[in-house]
C-alpha cells in the first residue's frame, strides 16, 4: 500500500508573507503534487529570530511560546527560509534550556522542522528529471549562510541540475555571505554594501540570468544591489522555478 500522506505545515516566515508570497504558494503546490496533505496555520507568526540576534531573548522566547503549540499537531512543518529554520532548530534550544516545561516540546518541533529543499531531497526523495522549463536558461546558486549552518550546501545544485534547460553555471564564492545578515546590513551599512557588491560582481561573472536564493533575507539584498547596477538577472526562490519547470500556476502574486 502507498504511504499515507504527510501532514504538513507550511510556516511562512515574516518575509515571504509580506514580500515574496508567490514563494509559499509554489512550496505548498509542489508539496501536494508529490502527495502532501498542507495546511497553513493562519495564528502564526515570528519565530523570534530578529529578537534574538539583537540580544532580547525574552521577548524571543515569548514567540517561541507562541509558535510551539501552533506547530504541534502536525507531522512536520516546511518552510521556505533557512534562516527561520535555523532560528528553530539552533536556537529555541538556548532559549529553554533547563525548563523542563518547554524543552521537550521545543525540541520535538526543532526534529519536525525542515527547511524546504531539505525536505524535498531527505523526505520526499523526489526526483525532478521528469520536468523541464519551458525555455533554457542560465541557473546559479547562492549558498545562503543560514542554510550551511543547518548542514544543506549542494541539495539545491543537485535538484536544479536534473530540471530540463537548466544550465547550470557555477560562481565563484559561491558560499560567501551577501552581507545582509539581518539587522547588520542596517548597522553596518557600508561593509554590507562592499559586500553584497562582491557577491553581485561573481553573479555577473557567471553567465547567469537567473540565480536562485533561498533566503527572503538575502534575496531582497541582492536583488535591490542588482537593481541599482542595472543587471538583468532574475533572482527566484528554486520553489518559483521548480514550479515553472512543473507547470504550476502560482497566481498573479
Amino acid at each position: 500500500m502507498p504511504d499515507p500522506p504527510k501532514r504538513v505545515a507550511l510556516f511562512v516566515t515574516c518575509l515571504t508573507d509580506q514580500f515574496y508570497p508567490r514563494i509559499g504558494v509554489a512550496v505548498t503546490k509542489i508539496l501536494e503534487h508529490f502527495g502532501c496533505t498542507v495546511d497553513f496555520p493562519r495564528a502564526q507568526t515570528c519565530c523570534g529570530q530578529p529578537f534574538f540576534n539583537n540580544g532580547f531573548h525574552p521577548e524571543a522566547r515569548a514567540l517561541a511560546e507562541r509558535m510551539v503549540p501552533i506547530f504541534a499537531s502536525y507531522d512536520y512543518v516546511v518552510t521556505p527560509s533557512g534562516s527561520c529554520c535555523a532560528m528553530v532548530r539552533e536556537q529555541y534550544h538556548e532559549l529553554f534550556a533547563g525548563d523542563a516545561k518547554w524543552e521537550k516540546p521545543t525540541h520535538d518541533l526543532a526534529v519536525r522542522t525542515y527547511e524546504f529543499v531539505e525536505f524535498l531531497d531527505k523526505v520526499l526523495k523526489v526526483d525532478f528529471a521528469q520536468f523541464k522549463l519551458p525555455q533554457p536558461h542560465n541557473v546559479t546558486y547562492h549558498y545562503t549562510c543560514h542554510l550551511r549552518g543547518i548542514g544543506i550546501k549542494d541539495q539545491g545544485v543537485r535538484l536544479l541540475r536534473q530540471i530540463g534547460n537548466v544550465q547550470f553555471k557555477p560562481m565563484e564564492k559561491t558560499d560567501q555571505c551577501c552581507g545582509f545578515g539581518g539587522t547588520f546590513a542596517v548597522k553596518y551599512p557600508a561593509i554590507s554594501g562592499a559586500i553584497v557588491q562582491d557577491k553581485v560582481s561573481c553573479i555577473a561573472a557567471s553567465g547567469a540570468d537567473t540565480l536562485i536564493c533561498n533566503d527572503a533575507g538575502c534575496t531582497m539584498n541582492i536583488a535591490g544591489m542588482c537593481h541599482r547596477g542595472g543587471m538583468d538577472v532574475t533572482v527566484k526562490h528554486i520553489a518559483e522555478l521548480m514550479a515553472d519547470a512543473m507547470g504550476i500556476d502560482v497566481g498573479g502574486w
